[in-house]
This record gives structure tokens, sequence and C-alpha cells, in this order.
């Protein structure tokens, strides 16, 4: 069957610097990291473990008898919980790669912790920025998106169908502050405003304050800066408060296939939000949703952007390791045309670097009451002179 194809955005570069070991023991050991009894254990979870095992099962040894591994963990959202697990796989276990990590301040401090180690960080669902910015490592690479394009991609959406003031409902963590400041900076520069902000801790189940102080301040955009059950409950919360039907619009962020079924589709409808994976997209995305929804455990749910990212990165990575022979971090990220050959369509660049400053062609999508169907709107944005989504200038700084 031929593999899963997308663009996704990658965007951290591998440098040249110590040396790479063979594999002596011909065992590739690849570490899930992620939330599995919280509130991204929908988005993540055992979905995000199936998703790796699909993607060492279709790597099939790489024609080179390769054998995977593939191990989990829960970082229950805490970053010195995540950072003893990958200590604990770095010294011990001989973990080569960490993939997935959900929640910034757990993904930037195993970035800090793998930083010139012999493993390589794949960041699929890390979202801060601050990994292609100041907290750049050569073990680090970072897949789907990141609070840049999301920040970014979706107050362009808004501010373009008259959406100019706005009022935030931000998770009080580096994810929620980063999208924030980047939406913001890119509704000011574009003749809107920030009417306020209220922030408020991980895992809130009352958002009726917040949404009060949101209502009140009359803006015309209600951006929810969050992830995971803290989107679903201020969702819902919304609807009780009848905020859309009073003319305000809610848009989320980060939002995910399970995270609507979450909310039903009732309470979704008129929800804006801006996804980098959907799995009715194509027919390769549909075949490789109807494998991963057949999945033990998985009982017929469709995967979520990120756990699509987590089999694209193990998938790509194991390639590498086929291609170069060697399972650390290389000198340049491994064969891009290996990981093309294998069907994974990867949208990158090396200096400046990656992160697309206008996206195209990225699906908005809305559910319609009564079903399950999912319209997707295309939202068509520039393009620099070359023709490409336009990148943000490097700033003198390679990644």
């Amino acid at each position: 069957m031929k593999h899963l194809k997308w663009t996704l955005a990658l965007a951290a570069s591998l440098v040249a610097g110590a040396a790479s070991a063979e594999i002596s023991d011909n065992v590739v050991r690849v570490g899930v990291l992620n939330d599995i009894s919280g509130i991204f254990q929908d988005t993540n979870g055992m979905g995000s473990v199936e998703a790796a095992r699909m993607a060492a099962e279709d790597f099939n040894g790489g024609g080179k008898n390769i054998k995977v591994e593939i191990v989990y963990a829960d970082h229950q959202n805490k970053a010195d919980v995540g950072n003893a697990i990958a200590r604990k796989w770095l010294d011990v276990e001989g973990v080569d790669a960490i993939v997935d990590v959900p929640n910034s301040a757990v993904g930037l401090s195993i970035n800090t912790l793998l930083r010139d180690s012999r493993m390589t960080f794949l960041a699929s669902s890390t979202a801060s920025s601050d990994l292609t910015g100041k907290a750049c490592s050569p073990n680090t690479i970072q897949w789907v998106n990141d609070t840049w394009a999301t920040g970014n991609t979706t107050a362009a959406a808004m501010v373009s169908r008259g959406g100019k003031d706005w009022y935030f409902l931000t998770v009080d963590f580096a994810l929620g502050k980063g999208i924030e400041s980047e939406a913001q900076k890119y509704i000011e520069a574009h003749g809107g405003k920030v009417l306020g902000s209220s922030k408020h801790p991980l895992g809130t189940s009352d958002f009726a304050s917040f949404l009060l102080q949101a209502q009140g301040s009359k803006a015309q955009v209600i951006g929810l800066a969050n992830a995971g059950g803290d989107t679903i409950n201020a969702v819902k919360q919304a609807a009780e408060f009848g905020i859309q039907q009073n003319g305000q619009r809610l848009v989320a962020f980060l939002l995910f296939i399970n995270d609507v079924h979450g909310m039903g589709i009732k309470v979704a409808q008129g929800l804006q939000l801006m996804e980098a994976f959907y799995w009715d997209m194509n027919d390769d995305t549909r075949a490789f949703a109807k494998r991963f929804a057949a999945r033990p455990g998985m009982n017929g749910k469709m995967p979520s952007g990120n756990q699509a990212g987590v089999y694209a990165s193990t998938l790509a990575y194991l390639n590498a390791v086929a291609a170069t022979g060697q399972r650390q971090r290389q000198g340049r990220r491994a064969r891009d045309e290996e990981v093309q050959r294998q069907g994974q369509i990867v949208r990158r660049h090396h200096d400046p670097p990656g992160r697309p400053r206008r996206a195209s062609d990225v699906p908005v999508r809305g559910e319609e009451a009564g079903g399950v169907e999912i319209s997707l709107r295309l939202l068509q944005a520039g393009l620099d002179d070359s023709g490409r989504p336009g990148v943000p200038p490097a700033g003198g700084r390679r990644v």
C-alpha cells in the first residue's frame, strides 16, 4: 500500500557535530512520551503509541532486517516527570529517539536534556517556537506546527474576515503564552486590537468567570489559546453562555477531530479553527485513518494531527537510520530524498529556518449539525516572490 502523503512543516536543522554510532545490536528503540491520563489523552495518549507502532510495522526493517522497539511513558504534564523518564531512557534503557511530547514545558525540558547527547528528539507535538529559536538544539526536529505558525495563520484567517478586536482565553504556560504572543503581533500589525486576556491554569474545569470577562469586552473574536480538555470545556461553556449566538466569534488555535467529538457536533457549530492534518482530506489520509481506526484500543476513532505527526516523524527517522546505518543525530538531517522516496512529503528549509509565515491551503473545518460530515474550506494565503509560502527572517541565526 502506498504510504500516507501529506505536507508537514518541519523546522529545526541538525548541524554537524558529534560522531554518530553504528547500529551495534541491530535494534532501534523509539520512546513515545506523552500524556496518557490527562487532558491530552485523546489527541495523543495511546493513539500516538499505536501510530508509532504503525510506523515501525510499515518500516518493516528498512530492507536491512533492523528491529524496532516502541516503548512509551506518561509524563503527566509535569516537566520533572518527563525529564526523569527521558533520563532513564537515555542512561539505562538504550532508547535512541523520543517522539510526541505534548506540553511545551515538558518538551523544552526534554530539548535541554538531550542537547548534544546521543538521542534524537522528534518534537511532533511540542508546539513552542522556542525549539527553532532561542532553544534550538542540534538534536531536535520539530514536526507538524508550532506556536508561530498556529498564532499567525489563525489570526490571519480571522483578521481577513473582519475580526479586528480580540479577547484571549489563554492557558498559563508556554504553549498558550506563545500562541497569544504570536497572534497578537499579527493582529496589531494588521490594524487590529487585543482588548484583553484571561489566563487560566492547565486542566481548568470552570471557565465561567473567564468567559464573562470575554463577553463583557465586546470583542469580535474570542481566541482560545489552549488545547485538549481545556478547549473542550471552554467551548462547551461558551455555548451555555450563548456567546456565538450573541455575535462574538469563537476561535480555537489548537483543536483536533478528537476534541470535536468530545464536545459534540451541536456545541462545535460555528467554531473556527486551523488544522495541519485532517483524516478525510484525500485518498491517502483516508486510507491511513482507516488503518489507524482498526488498531487495538482505537475503537474506530480517527487520528488527530498530533497522532499523524507521530507516525510521520517516526517513519522518517527510521528511514534515515536505514539509509545511513546510524541511529544517532547526523551531520545534516539524514537523507531528505530517502524520506521523500518513502512517501513522506516534508516541507523544509535550512536557511532561513522553515516555519511558514502564511500557510497556503490551510484547511479550516466546521461540523454540520446532525451528522459527522466535515466541510473543508481552503484558506488561500499570500506567497513570497519565489512563489513559496513566506518564512520569517533568519535574523542572522542558523538552526
